[in-house]
């Protein structure tokens, strides 16, 4: 049995901090600096972190291992099996040429790829988001950009920076009704206050990623399209989520501001830009194959409505299946099957004596987002019209594929689950909820701390949810506005988690090449944290407070 310590340094909180994020910095020295594959830097920060729980806690070293052991099989299960199946399926529409089919049809909405951008990463994404979470809008939207003629680089930069916003709300909010279990806070009211503060960052991200994709010429002609798409986000995020229902906050707000981008795009087109659909023809894997001469007249002469029905099929399969899966009566009899047990071998008691919730494994194998995301490919298989055997020939490819992604996903999983096993992540949090009246300024850098090593706004808001209502209570600010905040800083951490960066890179066939990513998205990363930061001082001052619910 072991207890959780949060000062084991000479009984001080802020020495005992500085250990504590030894395994972080050692991560992303190695990834962002040093330039080391993200596998080999994920497994050096799982050892340092074995090492600070065994030497500067007083973690045994069979318990710690324990740990390892069983965020290895968290990375793999949900997050991996996600993402597995996700890359599967899009493997089987390059395989029948119907992802072509679908860059086709795309390109008669526009073929701006500043445009595409928005559609895609930010509009599909948040819909991604909303019906999946836990990596399923990078793993997705990052290939279907690379079909549509983006780069990898840039594809994985935009499918990441794209899912931020959203992740408050995402998996049918479950983060927020996580947040709630942990706090002891009505639903309704942090999914209120979080829908004051994520729509005001959706309004800047489709300007993010047109500044991306094309710089400042990028934001000059099409400014427009950007700045209704999130507002349009922004103002039906908040509307569902004060007004009508939280779990079915971005389900509206992501079909909302699509359908308000392909409207404007009937009356108004931004001014003529060489960032149009390249002709290329996507292969697995991430790449471009030749290109595709017959490109331009299959635009002008379209595939036929069969083709086109066929090749948006599979999403739309994904989007049924995951709408359905949530009726309650088939949600409950899904999960009939569910089991959750304590991790054998593994005996931790919290600061508090009371057993630890960070050994119990829930295996929800009907209901998780990949098993439905697998069944989706059951169905996509004969819809596309592929084979057993061909089908089979696909998921052995995409293992293939994502087997590095899978080591790096895993050997992450395995450093949180070693780092909250111990007390490391605990500590981090404690020291920083000293801060008083400041820790207004500090709530949301605590849940973006906790998305960075975790990758999941919901694990997030389990580890820091209740300390952030205790360290309000204890600086007079309110408990709802700090809880909030966990989840809405948390969002702005899923970029640079290094299980996402693996996912992107893993899709986009840039595998090893995850410390580039994180350098193009580590700057948003900060910037929009810094914003998030303001906004959530200013609610807790006069200024603002009238925001709060």
């Amino acid at each position: 049995m072991y207890q959780q310590v949060l000062d084991p340094v000479s009984h001080s909180l802020g020495l005992s901090a500085i250990f504590a994020a030894l395994p972080l910095v050692v991560l992303f020295v190695l990834l962002g600096v040093l330039r080391v594959t993200a596998w080999i830097s994920a497994l050096i920060a799982l050892v340092v972190a074995l090492v600070v729980a065994t030497v500067v806690y007083p973690m045994p070293i069979g318990q710690a291992a324990l740990a390892a052991t069983l965020g290895a099989a968290f990375g793999f299960f949900p997050i991996l099996w996600i993402v597995i199946n996700a890359i599967w399926i899009y493997n089987m529409t390059v395989d029948t040429g119907h992802f072509d089919v679908l860059r086709r049809s795309f390109s008669r909405v526009s073929d701006d790829q500043r445009i595409q951008a928005i559609i895609i990463a930010f509009c599909f994404g948040a819909l991604m988001e909303a019906l999946g979470g836990f990596g399923t809008p990078v793993a997705i939207t990052s290939v279907m950009l690379i079909a549509l003629g983006f780069k990898p680089l840039r594809a994985a930069t935009l499918a990441l920076v794209a899912n931020t916003a959203p992740v408050a709300f995402g998996a049918l909010a479950v983060p927020i009704t996580t947040l709630s279990t942990v706090t002891g806070l009505p639903v309704h009211d942090l999914g209120a206050m979080v829908g004051r503060q994520t729509p005001i960052l959706a309004v800047v991200v489709p300007l993010v990623l047109v500044g991306i994709v094309d710089g400042r010429r990028g934001l000059r002609q099409t400014w427009v399209p950007a700045v209704v798409c999130g507002v349009a986000f922004g103002v039906a995020q908040y509307a569902t989520s004060n007004f009508i229902s939280v779990p079915l906050t971005d389900i509206v707000a992501s079909l909302f501001s699509a359908a308000a981008v392909v409207v404007l795009l009937r009356v108004w087109q931004p001014a003529a830009s060489s960032m149009v659909m390249p002709t290329v023809t996507p292969v697995a894997g991430g790449s471009v194959d030749t290109p595709d001469s017959g490109f331009q007249s299959r635009v002008a002469h379209p595939d036929s409505r069969r083709e086109e029905l066929r090749a948006y099929a599979p999403y739309l399969i994904i989007i049924v299946i995951f709408v359905v899966a949530q009726i309650h009566p088939i949600l409950h009899a899904l999960d009939t099957v569910t089991r959750s047990f304590t991790w054998p071998g593994m005996h931790i008691l919290s600061t508090s004596g009371k057993p630890s919730t960070v050994a119990v494994f829930k295996f929800n194998w009907l209901t998780a987002a990949g098993s439905l995301m697998f069944i989706s490919g059951l169905v996509t298989a004969p819809v596309l019209g592929i084979s057993v055997g061909r089908a089979l020939r696909a998921y052995g490819r995409t293992l293939r594929q994502l087997v590095w992604a899978i080591i790096t996903v895993m050997a992450v999983l395995a450093l949180a689950y070693v780092m909250n096993a111990s007390g490391q992540t605990a500590t981090l949090g404690n020291s920083m909820a000293g801060a008083g009246a400041a820790f207004a300024v500090l709530s949301p850098i605590l849940g973006w701390l906790g998305v960075a090593v975790t990758g999941s706004d919901t694990s997030s808001n389990s580890l820091f949810g209740a300390l952030q209502v205790a360290a309000g209570t204890k600086a007079g600010l309110s408990t709802t506005l700090m809880a909030a905040a966990n989840s809405s800083g948390g969002v702005l951490g899923k970029m640079i988690s290094p299980q996402n960066l693996a996912i992107a890179a893993g899709a986009v066939g840039l595998t090893g090449k995850e410390g580039d990513i994180f350098r193009r998205v580590f700057g948003w990363s900060l910037a929009f944290l810094a914003g998030m930061c303001l906004l959530v001082y200013l609610q807790s001052t006069p200024v603002l407070s009238w925001m709060i619910p």
